[in-house]
C-alpha cells in the first residue's frame, strides 16, 4: 500500500503508550494496533481527528505517502 503509517513514530516522539492513547481516542487496543501496523483499509475522520489532538499533530505527522514505482 503506498500510504505509510507513522503512528509508531508519533507515540514514540510523544512518549505516549498505546493502551493510554486508544483510551484517549476511545477505541480499542486491537482497533489501535491495527492502525499502527497499517492493516486497516481505512480510518474515520474523528478517530484520525482524536489522534492529532491526543498527540497534538497534525495528520501530515501521522501519514507517509510512497508512491509504488
Amino acid at each position: 500500500m503506498p500510504i505509510e503509517i507513522k503512528l509508531d513514530v508519533m507515540l514514540a516522539m510523544r512518549k505516549v503508550k498505546s493502551k493510554d492513547l486508544a483510551q484517549m481516542v476511545g477505541i480499542t487496543e486491537q482497533n489501535l494496533s491495527l492502525l499502527k501496523q497499517g492493516k486497516v483499509k481505512g480510518i474515520r475522520l474523528a478517530t484520525l481527528e482524536a489522534i492529532c489532538l491526543a498527540l497534538d499533530c497534525q495528520p501530515g505527522d501521522l501519514l507517509h505517502y510512497q508512491p509504488e514505482p
